[in-house]
């Protein structure tokens, strides 16, 4: 029998137990977690999961995690997905800038992205007040997935260019051939 797919995001506050109860409820429909995300925010928590089984199993998984998420006081969305193949993860990039927190700054960074056919297939954002100036700031970190028909040296200087407009200090460095950008922080 075919295999199918679902895409579960859970959203809530954040307890002991829950991944527990929800990983329970996967197994009773006879389903498997090909991949998730989990991400705790302050006392809230998302997870987003990719499962798989036969047509019978993802149907109980359908009819089975709203209940659980509604007892536990969680939100749920699902939808069904074609085949999930893991993404060609040949050519990865990362992206860090930081400055002043000013409207369309990501708007205009992943617009960048778009336009070459890029997906980032990650990405954080932070936001916090300067100690000294009291300006809200904000620090961005993007793992891109660029083609190879992208010429690594031209995206580097236009993207450095788009930090100049944007009046942000950032840096971009190939994941896969090692340069001078190596110190790119961890937060």
């Amino acid at each position: 029998m075919a295999k199918q797919q679902l895409i579960v995001t859970i959203l809530g506050t954040d307890s002991s137990g829950i991944l527990s109860e929800i990983a329970a409820t996967v197994s009773e429909a006879q389903c498997n977690i090909l991949d998730s995300r989990q991400a705790i925010y302050g006392q809230e928590f998302s997870l987003t999961m990719i499962l798989e089984g036969t047509h019978p199993a993802i149907t109980k998984a359908e009819c089975t995690i709203p209940p659980l998420c509604q007892r536990l006081n969680l939100l749920s969305m699902m939808k069904r997905t074609s085949h999930h193949a893991k993404q060609n993860l040949a050519h990865l990039i990362d992206v860090e800038f930081s400055g002043e927190d000013t409207a369309g700054q990501i708007k205009e960074v992943t617009g960048f992205f778009a336009q070459r056919h890029s997906s980032i297939s990650a990405f954080r954002q932070r936001t916090f007040q300067d100690e000294q100036t009291g300006q809200e700031m904000m620090r961005c970190k993007f793992v891109v997935n660029v083609p190879d028909s992208v010429d690594f040296d031209e995206l580097k200087t236009s993207l450095t260019s788009l930090f100049e407009k944007l009046a942000v200090s950032g840096k971009v460095k190939d994941k896969y051939n090692k340069d001078s950008d190596e110190n790119v922080t961890s937060w």
